[in-house]
């Protein structure tokens, strides 16, 4: 996948309302979900109960309920166990989106997946019923590259490896993540020209 925009061209924030959808702990002040919330104040968050215990069924109403708050469709930025409740929601949610980035999904099956997450197990298999691009990690602990590569053919989704970033989160130190929000724009840019999806990448 090449990227054909720059963030310049098509602000996110300006073209589509988002709503960023977190993973356990709720991406602390050195994420680049809070960095980017920051540059964008205009943006939304969704809000769980627990943070710490992540429960399917709770957390996929939580995202229902931030959804029903937008005017028009959003696009969500959505990292780990966000992706997951994104999926999950997906397959029984009613409301738009305009399109997802799905930042290193974290594999169920794995040992070293969070044992107080519930519920997420197994990985819905279907479509997506809206544009989205998986983004993974070469080293990620909690999903491999194949794991998130198979669940990018799964929803239909554009992928695209950054190389080894871990779990691509604040301890990865990406600062804002410059490349991931290009990475966006091009989800959107394509959005907008309601273009398929284009090879991968990594």
């Amino acid at each position: 996948m090449t990227d054909e925009v720059g963030v310049d061209a098509v602000e996110v924030g300006r073209v589509f309302p988002a709503l960023i959808v977190p993973g356990i702990g709720n991406s602390g002040d050195r994420h680049w979900q809070t960095l980017w919330q920051r540059r964008h104040p205009g943006w939304r968050r969704v809000q769980q109960r627990d943070w710490e215990r992540p429960d399917r069924t709770e957390w996929v109403a939580g995202l229902d309920r931030a959804l029903r708050a937008f005017a028009e469709p959003p696009v969500l930025i959505a990292h780990s166990l966000g992706c997951l409740t994104v999926v999950h929601w997906a397959g029984q949610g009613t409301l738009p989106v305009k399109a997802a980035f799905l930042v290193a999904p974290p594999d169920p099956s794995a040992p070293s997946f969070p044992p107080g997450a519930h519920g997420f197990h197994p990985v819905p298999s279907a479509r997506l019923p809206f544009p989205s691009l998986v983004v993974t990690s070469s080293n990620d602990h909690l999903g491999s590259a194949g794991f998130a590569r198979r669940c990018a053919t799964v929803w239909g989704s554009l992928f695209f490896g950054i190389g080894a970033a871990g779990h691509i989160n604040a301890d990865s130190r990406l600062g804002d993540w410059p490349e991931g929000l290009r990475l966006l724009a091009r989800v959107v840019h394509l959005t907008c020209r309601n273009i398929g999806p284009r090879p991968d990448h990594g």
